[in-house]
């Protein structure tokens, strides 16, 4: 969220990047109950100062019937003046959450993501002396996966992992995880269960509520119980991903300019509705519900030119686990129309996958500068002991689906079988070639 000074004196600025990023905000309108909801503010203030006038002349002496008439009169106008601020607060907050972050002077400028800039290219695409089969064929031919009894049992766009298929997508979660601490990332197992306020704070509701119509976020229906046994109101969601979770491990703390920046990684298990993508890719493993992820969070201090040098680093630790696994990739920097609101900044990596014949998305690299510490309030004490929001960023370290596909597809061999990058084996009892058993 931006500070609302800040809009007022950049309007300009802000209705542009509204316009590049095909946000519908009518900014007018946010400024114009901004000026109301000041007014509103003012004129509680002073009822309340002349309220507490007449409080402070009743403690020398009995009050007249005028005061204690005025004094009713007041707090039945407060009473007013409040409900009121209440409605107008509502309608601030609506609009407030559609403001966007401004993006970065780099950030493409384009409509949608045919804008999307590649700014790198790692090796060639394998040219296969087989015709290569896509990663359902492969997994079911090696008994890693299985997609009909999950249908079975928990509806579609699913699977079982079995076999070596556990093995591999475990040992791909444990490499990452153990290379990120080598890069003095705190390693974290988050809760997956989570508050609203940890959503909302991170950006994963569109408006202040959550809406199962444009949330791709799952909410988990059955109440808990607080320590005195009663129904607990406070709903609960499941994660998408680990960042909402390490974001909210600092959310209402003020932390020390000396501890920045702070580096995270989280192992989770992830869950996404996925409502906006029904009829893309549902035979393929590429869109699913659920699936787990070591993800990679920093919090710095409110310096671009630091958090872009940061970003830029994890985007780099992203690249080297692609080299580790000998994945041929493409960076694209983001466009305008294809970014989030709430982004400053934004790349994605793409691994080359053989069956389906095209790049797809495995990794992605964002700089919320303090957009998200607003919502979730995290600030810092400078060097002049000013306080200040924090900005914060993450990035993939390493998805489990994706770079499976990617793994399976590029490592098939003639005769049916996949080798296990180098990596890799350590994790899997030495295994080096996962056989067809079908």
């Amino acid at each position: 969220m931006l500070d609302i000074k800040f809009i007022r004196e950049n309007a300009d600025k802000v209705k542009l990047a509204a316009k590049q990023k095909n946000i519908n905000l009518d900014l007018d309108l946010l400024l114009k109950i901004d000026g109301e909801r000041n007014d509103m503010m003012r004129s509680i203030d002073e009822l309340r100062s002349r309220r507490n006038e007449i409080a402070a002349m009743s403690k020398n002496s009995k009050p007249t019937p005028e005061m204690i008439s005025e004094w009713k009169k007041l707090k039945d106008e407060i009473s007013f003046f409040e409900a009121k601020l209440q409605e107008i607060d509502s309608s601030f907050m609506n609009l407030m959450v559609k403001v966007p972050t401004i993006p970065s002077p780099d950030t493409p400028v384009a409509s949608d993501e045919s804008g999307n800039i590649e700014v790198e290219k790692n090796w060639d695409i394998r040219k296969f002396d087989f015709k290569p089969k896509n990663h359902i064929e492969i997994a079911e031919a090696l008994d890693i996966v299985d997609f009909d009894r999950w249908v079975k049992t928990a509806w579609f766009r699913g699977y079982y992992l079995k076999n070596e298929g556990t093995l591999l997508v475990m040992a791909m979660m444990n490499y990452a995880i153990n290379k990120m601490s080598t890069k003095w990332y705190q390693p974290f197992i988050p809760p997956t269960l989570v508050k609203w306020f940890a959503l909302f704070g991170s950006g994963y509701f569109k408006w202040v509520d959550y809406d199962g119509e444009e949330d791709e976020i799952y909410q988990v229906a059955t109440s808990d119980k607080e320590v005195d046994w009663t129904k607990s109101k406070e709903k609960k969601f499941l994660i998408g991903t680990a960042e909402p979770s390490l974001l909210a491990y600092y959310s209402g703390e003020t932390l020390k300019e000396e501890d920045l920046p702070i580096k995270m990684s989280g192992y989770s298990p992830c869950y996404r509705s996925e409502i906006w993508s029904y009829g893309k890719d549902t035979k393929w493993l590429y869109r699913v519900h659920e699936f787990m992820k070591i993800e990679q969070v920093v919090i710095c201090k409110a310096d671009l030119e630091e958090s872009n040098k940061l970003q830029d680093e994890m985007l780099n630790i992203s690249k080297e686990l692609h080299k580790d696994l000998w994945l041929p990739y493409r960076i694209l920097q983001i466009c305008t129309g294809d970014m989030s609101a709430w982004k400053y900044r934004a790349f994605d990596i793409e691994a080359w996958m053989p069956g389906m014949d095209r790049y797809g998305e495995t990794w992605s690299a964002s700089n919320f500068v303090d957009w998200q510490s607003r919502r979730l309030n995290i600030k810092y004490i400078d060097k002049n002991w000013d306080r200040k929001f924090a900005y914060l960023l993450n990035d993939t370290a390493l998805p489990s689906v994706r770079p499976l596909i990617a793994i399976l597809e590029n490592y098939q061999q003639a005769d049916g079988s996949v080798i296990v990058p180098e990596v890799l084996r350590p994790y899997m009892w030495g295994i080096s070639v996962i056989k067809p058993k079908k």
